[in-house]
């Protein structure tokens, strides 16, 4: 049987979004979908459009799922613009007079930006801002342009300056009314927003009305204004507005609004009851609803009708609260105060520029609106008393007024919520769902967010989802712990305290005092990391030896094959040709397959461990250091070639990306840090894509921070604008510590940011208010570890009792040969298991007890590879009340990799177990089974020490005189 065929025509945000409602609900298995979008690209985030010029890429912004058209079986048309809708014979027709027919149809063509009809409106590099592909032409006209003029001083059209500001031109807004965003706010915040907006360098012209635009005397464009003044300008965007795209609506008989837009009932449907329209383009009530939730709302609804189920469309919350130029602002419901017998409060912080102002009930009980200006951190308590209609405290000014020192804190608490308040406006979200959703399992924020989709929008609402979730688990008598792992009853941030308070050195200092047991992979790699940001000691000490993963512990990566890459540090990515010829010797030499690594060093892959010393020794006499590509620290400080070349660049970035990286190649850190320091806002270093970027402006230095690419990308956000070299070292010196101090583990940076209660704001406050007292702490902090830097591999080749951990095998010097290359693209590359040819085993008489080495030849709580004949074993030394040995099978299961040697040693619940250094499965030492599966298993063999040495069995313990052997030693 047929489907009913469901067409859309439009693949914007609102629309994209009814497409995963259909999903959701499972109507694509009903209906035969098809999608009809007239740009070029499927859905993308238009409200983070204007980070298209701050580097973020087309497919970053893209809404749209991998797979998403192929796994729901819904037809996309890009490209495809529809002329008309022919309601009678139900059916859509597309520019080339294609007809597609319909059983049912959802309008979701959005609006397009007012441009008024002024002469000369029409003219070349006169544009509008609302598409990828408008801001590609922006972008293209912005290369030969000085200046930029944006008509229109509402939320799009200050987008629209802050993008031109952003590609280096001198900017200016003038706006028809007397003040900017004339919708949302009132006289006193539009004077404070113009005020800390003229103070970025953007000049703005008010009560303007531009008469004709003619060509210019020094520029390519004239504004000619009614009282006679001008304003000349190379670039020009109209951004005076949006009006509904309902052009459809004629040839389809739709009723229309007066002013445009196409009528809707509360279900969504159009004067046709097949067609619906949603978004922009619809008409409620005499209103057009400009902002992305309301059209999720509609979205939701005509899913749920398509359904049968009752949902209808009220009307939607207006609120918003954004950042514009840097500049926090929120307008909540009746900011201008029209409701009869209204009454304001308002409060004015000239020095620090912020404005607040509160609108109330005639009774002075129910709050109406609210306006904020430089400082939104009251947003989300004033929402949802507004929109829950609760009671507001006897002195309602109290709400915007600065609370005194040790006061109780005056935001509303998450329990006084009632369980219908909207957290999550995008998506709908109640407290009430989000507490169904802790119920069913979701106890943190990742899991919580994939569930309800809460969070995924704007993200405005993820410091209130993150109190309501630690708020249901407190009800359902979850405790709220970070406990790092069972040795630990502490967070991370908690051990750090007690390092630092207790002057705390080692980590069996820190067990004996504040643990249990002997550790595990996750506390003793964290406490060796702690450890090292705090005292900065060279990490191979026999009191961290043992703390130290593969990586950490050989100074260099492992391979899936067992071998290493090695990564030597090339600052901002700057070296001489004879450091270039010096790295390629060291390759050709040892046959290391090279590549480019995208933060402009060289990787040299295939080392054997045992290769190790000598490679870093060419390398170190050559002047390079470690590039600590194996640490949970510093990696890279990507640089473009900045004013000292390039015609565009403003500053020195390379000079910059040097000393940056000279000054923090040594730190330890909760996760891999990279940043990079871009010479102008053209952006090539990629900065905005980093834990730490620096762009260059004409002033000094921007900085932002807290941005990542790999799984889940994050742009970053601006932190601090125009700062010179000594104030943006200082602040990236006070940031990074606080980041080391207070993240939890394994947390990178845009995490970190994302969990912080307060957010950006409260970071700003810290790090550049010094809210906390800290700033000289950190400081201190910083200049230890960089007066304590040390070159790892320059010290471990100085010491010979540390360059004999590097041996392939106690009792062997042969290399391991499962370690197999093959030829490819004139390199190598690890062989595969098909490849390999398979060697004989040396046969030794059962039962035989062969001496391997001496006990000291193993540091305490470590591993090391030996033979026994050709079988791989590894040895583990645990020095308890009386030297334990233990000895498995050297092969990490399912891996080919004779690596287990190279483990952490720990203990579950008191039993020792060692964990593979490759995939971090764990084996108990006492018969190599894993307590986490027992079908994965190496073998154990017999072992004893006799007058310090250490003598292993040939008999593995899986023989049953193997078992009487080891019971008896």
């Amino acid at each position: 049987m047929q489907k009913p065929v469901l067409v859309m025509v439009g693949h914007g945000m609102v629309g994209h979004y009814f497409l995963e409602q259909l999903v959701e609900r499972q109507l694509h298995l009903h209906y035969q979908v098809v999608v009809f979008g007239e740009e070029r690209l499927p859905a993308y985030d238009r409200v983070h459009l204007s980070e298209y010029f701050a580097g973020r890429s087309a497919e970053s912004l893209s809404l749209v799922k991998p797979d998403f058209f192929a796994n729901s079986g819904i037809t996309l048309r890009t490209s495809s613009r529809i002329c008309a809708v022919d309601a009678e014979r139900q059916c859509v027709i597309d520019e080339h007079g294609e007809e597609t027919h319909y059983q049912q149809l959802v309008l979701a063509t959005g609006s397009y930006p007012f441009v008024p009809p002024m002469p000369g409106h029409d003219r070349p590099g006169c544009l509008v801002y609302r598409t990828l592909d408008d801001l590609d032409a922006i972008a293209a006209q912005a290369k030969t342009a000085r200046s930029g003029v944006v008509i229109g001083g509402g939320l799009l059209g200050l987008e629209a300056a802050n993008a031109l500001r952003q590609l280096g031109l001198e900017t200016h807004v003038v706006e028809f009314a007397p003040r900017l965003m004339a919708v949302q706010l009132d006289e006193g915040g539009a004077e404070m927003l113009r005020h800390k907006i003229e103070a970025l360098g953007v000049q703005v012209h008010t009560s303007k009305e531009t008469r004709e635009i003619v060509d210019g005397e020094q520029a390519q464009h004239r504004l000619c204004f009614a009282d006679g003044s001008h304003l000349e300008t190379d670039l020009l965007l109209f951004s005076a507005g949006i009006r509904p795209r309902d052009n459809l609506a004629e040839s389809a008989g739709l009723i229309r609004g007066p002013r445009g837009g196409i009528e809707i009932n509360d279900r969504c449907q159009t004067s046709d009851a097949t067609i619906f329209a949603i978004g922009e383009c619809a008409l409620w009530d005499g209103k057009i609803f400009g902002l992305v939730a309301p059209g999720y709302q509609m979205a939701r609804c005509v899913a749920d009708h398509l359904l049968d189920k009752e949902n209808l469309f009220t009307g939607a919350d207006m609120s918003t609260k954004l950042k514009l130029l840097g500049v926090e602002v929120a307008s909540i419901g009746d900011a201008h105060g029209r409701t009869p017998g209204s009454q304001s409060y308002q409060w004015r912080d000239g020095p620090n520029e912020i404005y607040k102002k509160i609108v109330v009930s005639a009774d002075g009980k129910l709050l109406l609106g609210a306006v904020l200006i430089g400082d939104s951190s009251d947003y989300s308590t004033l929402l949802q008393m507004m929109l829950n209609s609760m009671p507001l405290p006897a002195q309602p000014e109290m709400l915007i007024l600065p609370q005194p020192s040790g006061s109780e804190p005056k935001g509303l608490g998450v329990a006084a919520l009632p369980a219908s308040a909207q957290i999550c406006s995008c998506h709908n979200v109640s407290k009430a769902d989000i507490s169904t959703a802790v119920v069913a399992g979701c106890s943190e924020m990742g899991s919580l967010k994939a569930c309800t989709k809460a969070g995924t929008g704007c993200g405005g609402c993820v410091p209130l989802l993150k109190q309501v979730l630690e708020h249901e688990l407190t009800q359902l008598g979850v405790e709220v712990k970070k406990d790092v792992c069972e040795h630990f009853a502490f967070s991370r941030q908690e051990i750090y305290h007690l390092i630092r308070v207790h002057q705390i050195r080692s980590f069996s200092a820190l067990i004996a005092r504040f643990g249990k047991g002997s550790g595990c992979e996750v506390c003793k790699p964290l406490v060796g990391s702690l450890l090292a940001s705090c005292w900065n000691d060279y990490l191979l000490e026999p009191q961290h030896l043992p703390l130290q993963d593969t990586n950490d512990r050989f100074f260099a990566n492992m391979q899936k094959d067992g071998t290493y890459s090695v990564v030597p540090r090339i600052p901002a990515g700057e070296i001489t040709p004879e450091g270039l010829i010096a790295i390629g010797q060291v390759a050709q030499r040892y046959q290391l397959y090279t590549k480019i690594t995208g933060g402009q060093r060289v990787d040299l892959f295939g080392a054997r461990q045992e290769q190790l010393p000598a490679i870093w020794r060419e390398l170190v006499d050559a002047g390079f250091e470690t590039g600590h590509a194996y640490g949970k620290s510093l990696r890279t400080v990507k640089s473009c070639v900045g004013s000292t070349w390039c015609r565009y660049g403003v500053q020195d970035s390379t000079g910059l990306a040097l000393a940056l990286e000279q000054r923090y190649k040594g730190l330890r850190s909760p996760h891999k840090i990279k940043m990079a320091v871009s010479g102008c806002t053209r952006e090539c270093a990629e900065a905005q894509s980093k834990d730490i970027g620096v762009i260059a402006t004409d002033k000094g230095w921007n900085l932002y921070v807290c941005g990542n690419g790999g799984m889940k990308p994050r742009h970053a956000d601006l932190f601090a604008s125009d700062l010179d070299r000594e104030t943006l070292i200082a602040t990236i010196d006070r940031l990074l510590m606080f980041y080391i101090r207070t993240a939890d583990r394994l947390q990178r940076t845009s995490t970190w940011l994302d969990n912080l209660e307060g957010g950006i704001d409260y970071l700003r406050e810290v790090i550049l208010q010094d809210s906390l007292n800290l700033g000289a702490e950190l400081e201190s902090e910083m200049a230890h570890v960089v007066g304590s830097y040390q070159c790892e591999w320059q010290t471990t080749l100085a010491s010979p009792e540390r360059l004999a951990l590097f041996r392939p095998f106690l009792n062997d010097a042969t290399p391991d040969e499962a370690v197999v290359m093959v030829p490819q693209r004139g390199q190598i590359r690890p062989a595969q298991p098909e490849e390999k040819t398979v060697s004989t085993a040396q046969v030794m008489a059962e039962g035989e007890w062969v001496r391997i080495a001496a006990l000291t030849d193993i540091p305490a709580n470590v591993g090391m590879a030996a033979r026994l004949g050709q079988q791989q074993i590894a040895l583990f030394h645990l020095p308890d009340s009386e030297a334990r040995i233990y000895a498995l099978d050297n092969l990490e299961p399912g891996t080919g990799a004779n690596v287990l040697s190279r483990g952490l040693l720990g203990d579950i619940a008191g039993e020792p177990v060692v964990f593979s250094p490759l995939y971090k499965k764990r084996f108990r030492l006492s018969d190599g089974i894993s307590p986490d599966d027992n079908t994965l298993r190496v073998r154990a063999w017999p072992v004893k020490i006799e007058q310090g040495d250490i003598w292993v069995n040939t008999l593995a313990l899986a023989h049953p005189l193997a078992v009487q052997l080891a019971e008896a030693f």
